[in-house]
């Protein structure tokens, strides 16, 4: 395909006053598909940005709004109106508002609530907690992922770490890696769980369902969790128990997907709904019911191992009295604490 014809010297040569960038095709492109040419005369570009552009209207073809997949005659005159993109974005500093637990000069522990994405990527570009600690802590522009080392769900509440400087992100990643790093979940789950038990099984993208994560999967990466039963409980029947659950890998949605494995899906998962009996709809909870309650780390600075701890938020604490939780005779707010305050390391 010959290329359309653009000016190559200087770019001001083809955007005019009204910043457009204009493409005339030749009439040899003939039965080719807009999209293929503008990926084509405007390399710089990526595909999907251009395809966008496109469906916004901000591609003419002599003069018309057209569609990615229309067909060229040759000698059309294209114009193309660069727009914003919104990744362009992702990396600005928002006012959202932190629950951090700790700071000193070398790394930040934050208490994330559910429904707090934590970076940027299709579908959430800004409101994220790396656009809140951006405005919070403006040095982190300089380190990669604004200091985030780790990740927790959308829909996962609970404890994390970033770090404030190079050093301390090299160390905190090396401590991710060899696996020295302490997270504790909990986990509220349909079905009567063991006492204890242990998951070991590969963790990998779903090859029926590309959205999803699969346990077992051959091309997947090792992975093992551990679970301690805290407390029983029912809902119109149906058992629930309420886990602690220990990583000794980090893999994306490892614990929901091994949990789901052994036929004990979490609550309110939206995803990951194998064997969730049919009352859970009238439960009314719809979020996945996890929280990661303790982290605990060496400091990348004074090398002491420091523990933090904090309680599931509200919502995750009415399902104790709304599921009838029962643990070792203990009140029900006790139950969680109980967990928190013991040392199952």
């Amino acid at each position: 395909m010959a290329l359309p014809q653009t000016p190559d010297s200087n770019p001001s040569d083809y955007i005019d006053d009204e910043d457009f960038i204009a493409i005339e095709i030749p009439l040899e492109v003939n039965g080719e598909r807009l999209d293929k040419v503008l990926a084509a005369s405007l390399p710089d570009y990526s595909r999907n940005r251009l395809k966008a552009w496109v469906e916004a209207g901000a591609v003419t073809v002599d003069g018309k709004v057209t569609k990615a997949r229309y067909l060229l005659r040759g000698g059309e005159s294209i114009k193309v109106f660069p727009q914003e993109m919104p990744e362009q974005f992702a990396f600005s500093p928002e006012e959202i508002a932190l629950d951090v637990v700790y700071e000193d000069e070398s790394i930040i522990v934050v208490n994330k609530p559910p429904g707090l994405v934590v970076h940027p990527a299709a579908g959430n570009w800004s409101g994220t907690l790396l656009n809140g600690l951006l405005f919070r802590y403006p040095e982190l522009k300089n380190l990669p992922r604004a200091g985030i080392v780790h990740r927790l769900d959308k829909d996962t509440s609970g404890l994390m770490v970033v770090a404030r400087t190079a050093l301390a992100q090299t160390a905190l990643v090396r401590q991710l890696q060899d696996r020295t790093v302490g997270r504790r979940y909990i986990a509220w789950v349909w079905g009567e769980a063991p006492t204890q038990g242990k998951v070991l099984a590969s963790v990998g993208r779903d090859q029926r369902d590309r959205l999803k994560m699969a346990a077992g999967s051959a091309h997947g990466k090792p992975a093992a969790t551990l679970f301690r039963r805290l407390a029983k409980g029912a809902y119109e029947g149906s058992p629930i128990t309420l886990l602690e659950c220990r990583l000794e890998t980090g893999r994306t949605h490892q614990i929901r997907v091994h949990l789901e494995s052994l036929g004990y899906p979490l609550l309110g998962d939206p995803v990951y709904r194998k064997k969730t009996p049919g009352v859970a709809k009238s439960l009314g909870f719809e979020r996945q019911a996890l929280h990661a309650f303790a982290l605990s780390l060496q400091h990348p600075v004074t090398a002491n191992i420091i523990t933090w701890f904090r309680l599931p938020p509200n919502d995750l604490m009415l399902l104790l009295n709304q599921v009838g939780m029962v643990g070792d005779d203990l009140p029900q707010e006790s139950i969680v604490l109980a967990s928190i305050n013991s040392d199952s390391s």
